[in-house]
């Protein structure tokens, strides 16, 4: 049995290494993604994605932000760059992937979950891997959070 628990250790720190984030870290995503779903039953929808859209904000801490999304693909909230009322459905990043209806498909298939992708990191400017967990707020709208792998230099 303690062979079995080292392998699962080394696994999960591989898991971490070759990821860039730790595993406190995609928590942090999580619960941040998870407080922003209540906020939102809280306050409705509206109120809450005009809170989620401004740039200085609880739900703006560093790297981590909350955006959000309707099921079409259109921006209803960014707090980092000018994208509210952008349709992003057709967006492909620079592996191909179609990241905003990749979000909604996940949100729809399994309610939340993890997307990978690539976007432009806020120190480097250059493109680098990310993970969000999204999760629906309800009105075919989702919210989600993101962590970065990589910061695109390597």
């Amino acid at each position: 049995m303690s062979k079995l628990i080292k392998v699962g250790a080394l696994l999960a720190l591989s898991a971490s290494i070759s990821f860039g984030a730790t595993q406190a870290e995609m928590d942090a995503v999580k619960a941040h993604v998870n407080a922003g779903v209540e906020f939102c039953k809280k306050v409705g929808i509206t109120a809450c994605t005009e809170e989620f859209n401004k740039k200085e904000s609880k739900w703006v801490t560093g790297d981590m932000y909350i955006w959000a999304n309707d099921f079409k693909g259109v921006i209803t909230a960014h707090p980092k760059k000018p994208l509210k009322g952008k349709n992003l459905w057709r967006y492909k990043d620079k592996k191909g992937n179609t990241l905003f209806a990749d979000f909604v498909r996940k949100v729809q298939a399994d309610g939340e979950g993890w997307v990978d992708y690539v976007w432009a990191h806020p120190k480097t400017n250059k493109q680098a891997d990310k993970t969000s967990f999204v999760k629906g707020i309800g009105g075919d709208q989702l919210i989600g959070c993101g962590i970065y792998k990589n910061d695109g230099t390597k």
